[in-house]
């Protein structure tokens, strides 16, 4: 049975509309957008295993996760308050039986347990520049690679995922080429790909990024993914994704669940992606 929970001044209840699950947010520290929900349908996880989630900020991601998985799901946060609002989520949701949130860093995590079968990444974006993160300091990391970079969010996975295992990870486009050649020095090399565009006649403003530990080089270039049709109406695979008609995104992944899942939240917040200022 879920548990009840006291929400902190700012903070908010917010329905993420799959299995009847919730999740705390607050505009003063961090909310979750359109990248982590479709990273969390894209991924490719077992049906049973460990399954870790790097930056997992509020926790959204590994609460997606449990509607598509048996396994068990640990996710690791450096920022205490973000801590303590995931693990409130999940005890909220009663699933502190499945899901673990670690308060660390992912530079110095190590699974008490071994190599995780999948891992779950959505780094901050933006290299940090001279007066680009004068702000909250709580969104500030989440854009900036102010406490992780590229480099280290990959030595991360390749470290923490089995041999054969699949890191998948969500970011922009305009990094694909330092996602890659970081990704092959880290023994991880990249299967899938598939870019997101906010309309069909922009340039992609998000990439999906699947890769397997020390797999053959291969790479699929999945068709694209279109989030509005016009105006701000999404298109089908969108509203099947959000509303539950599918649990996961085209081409979820070889090894993936059977979905259960469905997807999540009010719209308002979805069309970004963290920190897209373009």
């Amino acid at each position: 049975m879920p548990h009840t929970t006291n929400l902190q001044p700012g903070e908010r209840l917010d329905d993420l509309l799959t299995y009847e699950l919730k999740i705390i947010q607050s505009p003063e520290v961090f909310s979750f957008s359109l990248d982590a929900v479709l990273l969390a349908r894209f991924a490719g996880v077992p049906p049973r295993g460990r399954v870790l989630d790097l930056c997992t900020g509020n926790g959204v991601i590994p609460l997606l996760l449990t509607t598509r998985t048996e396994a068990r799901i640990d996710g690791v946060e450096i920022q205490p308050r973000l801590v303590d609002m995931a693990r409130r989520s999940v005890g909220l949701n009663g699933l502190s039986d499945r899901v673990s949130i670690v308060e660390g860093d992912l530079k110095e995590y190590a699974s008490p347990e071994g190599a995780y079968d999948a891992v779950t990444v959505n780094p901050p974006y933006m290299p940090v520049r001279s007066g680009e993160h004068k702000e909250n300091p709580h969104l500030a990391m989440a854009r900036h690679e102010i406490g992780c970079t590229l480099e280290d969010v990959t030595a991360a996975c390749s470290r923490l995922v089995r041999r054969g295992g699949r890191v998948s990870m969500v970011h922009r486009p305009s990094r694909l080429a330092d996602i890659i050649e970081s990704m092959r020095r880290h023994a991880l090399e990249p299967k899938r790909i598939r870019f997101v565009h906010s309309r069909a006649d922009t340039e992609a403003n998000m990439v999906l990024i699947e890769a397997l530990k020390e797999g053959k080089p291969e790479i699929r270039l999945l068709p694209p993914l279109i989030v509005y049709k016009k105006e701000r109406q999404y298109t089908q695979e969108l509203l099947d994704v959000f509303y539950g008609r599918k649990g996961e995104l085209a081409d979820g992944g070889a090894e993936a669940a059977d979905p259960r899942g469905e997807d999540l939240r009010d719209g308002e917040q979805r069309s970004e992606g963290k920190g897209d200022d373009e």
